[in-house]
């Protein structure tokens, strides 16, 4: 039997089925009805394993409904850190966080790594050569920071994610969407003149966007959470299910 990672974001959901580190059909929903949308993908197979990583609490009732959809279920939250500590990770990452490192590790092994995740946030992760977390930052991701800008300055509009943008802006409008994708341009720059010699991976729903205005060499992997939970749940298989 296969098993199933579920990645539950800010604004989406992200789902693959995996046969150990080999990912398969992959699914993305955004919407209120999460578990509805669960169920509809185990209606036809019931996983082994079922990995569930969420930025929304996981409420006792959910939980067991999921657990009748499987054979084990693993929910991986601030309530198991456990799992983290297993693999040297400190107990205040968020579980996605954790498992793009972990991912990271496994396909740039030997090799310092810089990870930038555009979601609702843009988080910036950092591994050495021999795979030890050496910390990271958080800041407002992209959309986030149009919204900040709408909510807190009652004069300024809210713009979404531009096509093209000006070097300066001619316009209010323009100026924002400059204003917004420089900031974030110039933060990624830093960070990456800061650690010379890292591997850069971009990841998120926004990691194309800021790839191709990038002049320096990179690596876009844009399942690199499902890749740390299928290597959790590998690990956890091997050493739990005979």
């Amino acid at each position: 039997m296969a098993n199933l990672l579920i990645e539950v974001g800010n604004t989406a959901l992200k789902a693959a089925w995996a046969e150990g580190m080999t990912l398969g059909k992959a699914y993305r929903f955004q919407g209120e009805k999460v578990m509805d949308f669960i169920l509809s993908i185990t209606e036809k197979e019931k996983p082994e394993v079922m990995a569930v990583v969420s930025a929304k609490p996981i409420t006792s009732a959910e939980e067991e409904i999921l657990r009748k959809e499987c054979r084990h279920l693993m929910i991986l939250d601030s309530a198991h850190p456990d799992i983290l500590q297993r693999y040297d990770l400190p107990d205040y990452l968020s579980y996605d966080r954790a498992a793009s490192l972990l991912a990271v590790r496994y396909l740039f092994k030997g090799k310092p790594c810089m990870v930038f995740d555009f979601g609702t946030t843009l988080t910036i992760d950092l591994t050495s050569e021999d795979g030890q977390y050496r910390g990271g930052n958080v800041s407002p991701g992209f959309l986030t920071r149009f919204k900040a800008l709408s909510r807190y300055s009652k004069s300024l509009p809210l713009m979404n994610i531009p096509a093209r943008i000006p070097r300066e802006g001619n316009s209010l409008e323009s100026s924002i969407e400059s204003g917004v994708v420089s900031g974030i341009m110039f933060e990624i720059e830093g960070y990456i003149r800061r650690h010379p010699g890292h591997v850069v991976v971009f990841t998120g729903g926004d990691a194309t966007y800021f790839a191709k205005r990038m002049k320096q060499s990179l690596f876009i992997v844009s399942n690199l959470v499902q890749m740390g939970l299928a290597l959790i749940t590998d690990d956890y298989v091997e050493k739990n299910i005979q």
